[in-house]
């Protein structure tokens, strides 16, 4: 029978019924690895939701503004709201993990996120789909570092959990490119709030599997959980969303920016001093003197930031510019995920050989590559701005896939949880910051650069879907107001990719120094500090 990567004959060891103790122990074995890839299959299904869930809104965006009426601060919010509570959750919900149970922690976080899913499906305003989406992330941090805790627990041979953790990481490739996809298969034929509804059935499936396929819950009462400390890091990272939105919009606030920045920097520093006081911290920040866990936190971090601005700016350019379906939109941002599975596969089996350097230094300057080729063809050539996305996700893919493994495999198995959570959160902030940073970005370079057509209301400043409205409502010039609005979007889509660009050409360049003893051959792991 095939189990995994090795093919048992397991009749061999059976006599008459009887089994001796050799064969006893060998069933035993095999169960176990059954089990064990079994497990995957079910954390790596929770990740996948997770992952959906940030991006699945990219391609509906435009049809969720219009159908609730959203202003373009409130679309991002909706968005954002869900990768900031998240990011501010996960380095708690990590140790609580350690304290509870990696299992029971995976359960909770199950349900919760169904049950938010429901809200968020029908809600009736952006307020409450934003304060849902807060929700759902809510659910998103309990079980996230469990997924990767529990392949840390379950899988003790080096290479067979650097191949389980490469495909836990294709998973995040592969729902991040999903979701403009499913969203936009689902808006062809249902109301919006159907990309919610989808997460129940799997939730459902999952929580009944879990039972029987994890390793019983091990919590450790032991370690101490801080809520205060969550608390913290999450007004941290509020205020800075917020600095960032409001810097970036038409008329900025100075005193909401100085209240954020305040936020922010107060937030920041009561969380670091608190941990230092702690006898279990949330974070510990000695295990980022780890040269091979430092990189592998950042070339998360730059992997995602690149790979949800792409998703985010090309989906609206290509539906609002070009007039393409959401669908045809979600079809054309998954040629990143076509170049970044099999890379991301491949990089876990072949990491033990080449080492960290050519993997995640290496694929951040692919990406950089592909990156500039889509902000080189994008108005020109679908050829090859789809031939740039898949360079790029083939080198974000190594990246991402290996970035796993450098993190968890540069800690003591005592620090799963806590590992697991600053892996979460460099996905996640690399997330937040590209919606918060870019998507305001955007908005900045369009409502900067428009050069309205006389006559024509100030209100088509503030975001391409409003010029359009007007457009549509006949006021003014209406193809003039159209070439004008769609030239200042082209300009500002440029500019952000040049962002993207330049972010994953600094990514190179810092996890390139950090790895230079992580070449061809090198141990995966250093010194893990306990």
């Amino acid at each position: 029978m095939s189990l995994g990567f090795v093919t048992v004959p397991f009749e061999r060891y059976s006599y008459e019924g009887q089994d001796d103790p050799h064969s006893a122990r060998l069933r035993k074995m095999i169960i176990s690895k059954r089990r064990r890839w079994l497990l995957l299959t079910v954390v790596s299904a929770g990740l996948l939701l997770i992952t959906l869930d940030n991006s699945i809104l990219y391609a509906a965006l435009p049809t969720l503004v219009k159908d609730l009426g959203a202003s373009s601060s409130e679309g991002l919010w909706i968005i954002n709201a869900y990768p900031v509570v998240m990011a501010g959750l996960l380095l708690g919900s990590g140790t609580l993990g350690d304290r509870v149970g990696h299992r029971r922690m995976f359960a909770i976080g199950l349900a919760v996120f169904g049950l938010a899913s429901l809200v968020a499906a029908f809600s009736t305003s952006p307020e409450a789909l934003i304060a849902a989406r807060a929700f759902l992330a809510v659910g998103a941090a309990a079980m996230m570092p469990a997924t990767l805790a529990l392949i840390r627990v379950t899988f003790d041979d080096e290479r067979e959990r650097n191949m389980a953790i490469a495909v836990w990481g294709t998973m995040a490739v592969v729902g991040s490119a999903l979701g403009p996809i499913i969203s936009g298969i689902l808006l062809q034929h249902f109301w919006w709030g159907s990309v919610f509804i989808i997460n129940v059935p799997v939730v459902v499936a999952a929580i009944v599997a879990t039972p029987f396929l994890a390793p019983p819950n091990d919590p450790d009462p032991s370690k101490q959980w801080d809520l205060a400390s969550s608390l913290l890091a999450l007004v941290a990272l509020v205020g800075l969303v917020l600095a960032i939105k409001e810097t970036a919009k038409s008329g900025p606030d100075p005193a909401v920016i100085a209240a954020a920045v305040l936020a922010t920097a107060v937030g920041g520093w009561a969380f670091a001093r608190r941990q230092r006081r702690l006898t279990y911290p949330l974070l510990d920040f000695a295990i980022f003197r780890n040269r091979a866990f430092l990189a592998g936190v950042l070339a998360a971090g730059f992997a995602l930031f690149a790979i949800s601005g792409i998703q985010l700016v090309t989906t609206q350019r290509f539906q609002l510019v070009e007039g393409f379906t959401p669908l045809r939109a979600g079809f054309l941002v998954a040629a990143v995920a076509l170049g970044a599975f099999p890379t991301a596969m491949l990089g876990g089996a072949v990491l033990h050989r080449v080492g960290l350097l050519p993997l995640i230094t290496g694929g951040l300057t692919l990406g950089a590559v592909g990156t500039v080729l889509v902000l080189m063809n994008f108005s020109t050539s679908t050829g090859l701005l789809v031939t740039g996305l898949i360079i790029t996700g083939s080198g974000l893919g190594a990246a991402m896939s290996v970035a796993s493994s450098a993190i968890m495999g540069n800690v003591p198995a005592r620090r799963a949880g806590m590992a697991s959570s600053v892996e979460e959160v460099s996905y996640e902030f690399g997330g937040l910051i590209a919606v918060a940073l870019l998507g305001s970005l955007l908005t900045a370079v369009y409502s900067a650069t428009i050069d309205l057509p006389a006559g024509v209301s100030d209100r088509a400043r503030d975001s391409l879907d409003s010029a359009l409205a007007l457009a549509g409502e006949g006021a003014g010039a209406h193809t003039a107001l159209i070439r004008a609005a769609s030239e200042a979007f082209d300009g500002a889509y440029l500019a952000v990719m040049v962002v993207v660009a330049a972010a994953l050409t600094v990514g190179a360049l810092v996890t390139g120094i950090l790895l230079h003893r992580h070449g061809p051959g090198s141990a995966l792991s250093g010194p893990a500090h306990h």
